[in-house]
Parts: C-alpha cells; structure tokens; sequence
C-alpha cells in the first residue's frame, strides 16, 4: 500500500480496495501485458521520465498505467472522457499504486479540461492519448511543452484523424505512434470489442430485444464492421450508412442493406454511430425516426449524434434509465439517447473486455518503448509500429491461449522467395 500523500482529484479514496480488486481481475486476462510487465520491471525503459495519460479510468487501462510506473516511469492519469471513469479504479491507483489520477465519473466539461491541464502541469516527456486531447491541448493553449516531449501514442481512429490533420499542416510538434492502425489493435479492439461491448451497453442501458430490430450501424470501418456482426448474430436486420463506396460495397457484398442515413432514419429501430465524425446523425435525421427509436454512440466523441441540437426541438428530456434519457419532441414522437451521446459501451457498460484490452494496451506499451528508443531519430509524423512488433503481440497472444501454428519449411520458404519455378 502508498501511504504518502498523493495529490489527485477522485471520487472517495474509500473505494480503493475494491478497486484493487477490479485491476487484479483485469490482469487475469491480460496475458500479453503481463509478459511485458515482467520485461519493463528488469528493464526499467523509462526510468527517469515523466508519463502523462489521458484515457477512459477503467480497470484494464490502470494496468497499462501500473505498467508503465513498473517500466519506471513517473505516471499521471487523468480522464479522456467525463462519464467513462470507474471511481474505485481511480481510488485505487492513488492509493495502492502511488499514481496521481485525476478523473470522478460525471464530472463537468469544466472540470475534465482543468484534468488534462493536470496532466500537463506534470511536465510529461511521454503521453499516452485517447481521442488527442493532450496533444490538441499542448499545440492549441501550451507549445512549449512540446520540445522536452519525446513523442506520443494515440488509441483512436478519430485521435489518428486529429494527428493527421496535424501532420498535413506541417505542425505536429513531435512524433506520434497511431496504435490503432497495428493491425493487432485494430481487428481486434476495433472489431471485436467495440462490436460486442456498444451492444452490451445497449442492453445493459434499455434491456431491449435486437432480434426482429432494425439496426443502423453509421460508419463501417472496423468498429462499423464489429457492431454490424454482433447486431447480425443476435438477429437484427442491419442497415449500413457510409460515404466511402469501397467500404459501402463491402457492407453490401456482406449481406447488409446500404442507403443514405436520411432514408435509413425512417426505417431503424435502434442507431448506432461509429465514425469519428460529427452531426453523423443530425436533427433532421431524428426528426424523420420512428417513435421510440434509440440512438447510441461509439465513436468516441459526443457530437456524432447532434444531442444539442436534439434539445432544441424537445418539450420535455426525462432520464427513463441510468444513462437513458427520453427526448418527447415537438412532433408528438419520442426517442430515447444513450450516455447523453457519449460512448455507449464505456459509459452504459465497462468497455472492452480485458482480453481485448491485452492486445490494445501491449501496442500502447510497445509504442511508447519504440519512441524512447528511437528519441531523436524521428520526424514529427505520425508512425505505424513495426510490423515485427505486430507480430510480437500476435505470437504471446496464441501463446497464452495455448495455441500453436506452422512454420515455414526452408524449401517453401525458398519457393515463396524466389521468382523461379522449379
């Protein structure tokens, strides 16, 4: 246990034990993590520098984040989401682990940015990011911070899109590693978890039957792709929305129903918006929905279901259900709207289960090693991880669920590598 004073901003330090008990359950099924602990613990890669993280306060991101402090690293975490915190994990990483956390489930917009100021005050030479709003706070309010940074990880597609547009404009103050284009984070975080973990917190919110349901999935890039298959499999007919023609035939060449979200809106029951961008479903989408439709999001930020402007057309929002709100409209017709639009999965159930998790945080640790081993060799771009990281991650996943594969014979490589037939 830390007993010394440890500055923070929780809920009640009282939750701590059990807490403790919610990251040790974590670790259970968090093989690869483990086995990167054990290695960062006789190592020490990040022994005298500081770690700035912001990223949802949840029991499978406290064991990144006391993975990291085992590497050696001075670690702060703070929230990257106002609604997602789980108050005992927070507890517990003051108090047992020592690591200044900033974040209380429901906080207000006001408080969740003076968090991330914490997080800057810190000073960090390393940053963990989830959505970019570290490093969007650094270039926007505090750019001299930004020549001590080494570099930073991002976990999300709409973080990526954030540090590409950085990039593009030739001010990206440091290098940063896209996590979630490793092909070990996304097809199986993207696809898997946020499949089945939006649809679990779409039953844990409202309790609702999918099958027979029309559900409209907004986006069908992997996370797309996870909760199209999940809804599919509990049987729902799927309707995908898109704007990219190779992703929308994909969706068609997989059985579902592609047409605009205006014509969509008339037919689903329950919405699902998962693409990074905003007012993806808009007023005058919602307007045209049946009475009694749903709308969930799972696409990181509160604005792809444009809930603000929802309220203008409302005479009256009543919460029906913890983290379920009733909107009666001016048209006589109600719909019902998850974690007041924010991600549906983390905030109406726990996310990601850990054996996911395994795979997104061990690029995350990986990520951060491989910019501090790289310190000053790269550009200010946005990078990918080495493809023999990837299949690092690939090899101690199979291992820990006991499975084996083939190896190539020294013949067929040979063949595989040669432009000659013999």
């Amino acid at each position: 246990m830390i007993t010394s004073e440890i500055r923070c901003d929780i809920k009640d330090i009282n939750l701590a034990d059990q807490g403790k008990k919610q990251i040790e359950w974590a670790f259970k099924d968090m093989p690869v993590l483990t086995e990167i602990q054990k290695r960062f613990e006789k190592e020490l890669p990040f022994k005298g520098l500081k770690l700035s993280a912001c990223v949802h306060v949840t029991k499978e991101t406290a064991a990144l984040c006391t993975v990291m402090k085992a590497g050696g690293a001075d670690a702060i975490l703070v929230a990257s989401n106002p609604l997602s915190t789980q108050d005992d994990v927070a507890a517990a990483l003051v108090k047992h682990w020592g690591i200044p956390v900033f974040a209380i489930a429901g906080e207000s917009v006001e408080t969740y940015k003076a968090h991330i100021k914490e997080a800057l005050n810190h000073n960090p030479d390393i940053v963990i990011d989830d959505g970019c709003d570290i490093v969007s706070m650094i270039h926007a309010e505090m750019p001299e911070l930004a020549s001590k940074i080494i570099g930073s990880t991002e976990e999300t597609t709409t973080g990526i899109i954030r540090l590409q547009a950085l990039e593009n404009e030739g001010t990206l103050k440091f290098p940063a590693v896209g996590v979630n284009t490793s092909l070990t984070k996304h097809l199986y975080d993207n696809r898997y978890g946020t499949g089945q973990s939006s649809l679990d917190g779409i039953l844990r919110g409202a309790n609702i039957l999918i099958a027979g349901k029309t559900v409209v999935i907004s986006g069908y890039g992997w996370c797309g792709r996870g909760c199209a298959l999940r809804a599919k499999a509990m049987g729902a007919n799927v309707i995908v929305c898109e704007v990219d023609p190779l992703k929308a035939l994909e969706a068609v060449m997989e059985g579902y129903r592609v047409m605009p979200i205006a014509q969509a809106a008339k037919e689903g029951d329950v919405f699902i918006t998962v693409t990074g961008d905003k007012h993806v479903v808009d007023v005058q989408h919602i307007l045209e929905m049946k009475d009694g439709a749903f709308l969930a999001n799972s696409g990181h930020f509160d604005w792809e279901v444009n809930v603000n402007g929802l309220k203008e057309y409302a005479v009256e929002i009543n919460e029906v259900r913890p983290n379920l709100e009733e909107y009666k409209l001016k048209n006589g017709k109600s719909v019902y709207v998850f974690a007041q639009g924010r991600l549906v999965n983390l905030i109406c159930a726990e996310g990601h289960p850990a054996s996911v998790m395994d795979m997104s945080f061990a690029n995350q640790a990986l990520g951060i090693e491989f910019l501090v081993k790289n310190k000053g060799k790269l550009e200010n771009k946005l990078y990918t991880l080495p493809h023999e990281v990837d299949v690092e991650i690939a090899q101690l996943k199979l291992k820990s669920m006991g499975i084996e594969i083939d190896t190539l014979t020294e013949e067929q490589e040979k063949y595989l590598n040669s432009w000659k037939i013999d």
